[in-house]
């Protein structure tokens, strides 16, 4: 394990970054064995699941969660947080909202395996114009968009009340 890190070290070392210093707010480590029909655990013990295969994908569509739920999840969760963060600074109560991240495991013509988000944004009793200020501006500072940002498909959704 050591090996693959100094190999990462020295290709990152020969590119030119730019450096900026961050405070870590937090860390944490999960492994996965057995690939995708396998098993992940936290270093914390708080996740600790059986993978199973789509039968879409091949699998036997067994009992465990998978990769794109999991990156699901985490993506709601995260830009849920950010909804709220702006929604504050906007001086707007989202009341009971909810982020549904729609994740799709596609293949392009060249065989390359791709993500597509479709992020579903209820923001009930809010007009249009409030509503898309809110779930653009999370888009802006939500790390998971902010990482996927130019490398998968993202699309913005937002979901409101009929009146």
């Amino acid at each position: 394990m050591n090996l693959i890190c100094i190999v990462f070290s020295r290709i990152f070392k020969s590119q030119k970054f730019k450096t900026t210093i961050m405070k870590t707010l937090y860390k944490t480590a999960v492994t996965a064995s057995g690939a995708r029909a396998g098993h992940i655990k936290s270093e914390d013990g708080k996740i600790d699941m059986n993978l199973s295969v789509p039968k879409s994908m091949g699998g036997d569509g067994g009992d465990g969660t998978n990769p794109e739920q999991l990156f699901g999840g985490a993506y709601a969760a995260c830009f849920g947080s950010a909804l709220l963060a702006v929604a504050k600074d906007h001086k707007v109560t989202l009341g009971n909202f909810t982020v549904t991240a729609n994740i799709s495991l596609t293949k392009s013509d060249e065989g390359d395996l791709n993500l597509k988000a479709v992020m579903d944004c209820y923001l009930p009793g809010h007009d249009i114009a409030t509503g898309e200020k809110l779930v653009n501006a999370a888009h802006e500072i939500c790390p998971f968009s902010r990482a996927t940002r130019d490398n998968i498909d993202v699309t913005l959704n937002l979901l409101l009340d009929e009146e």
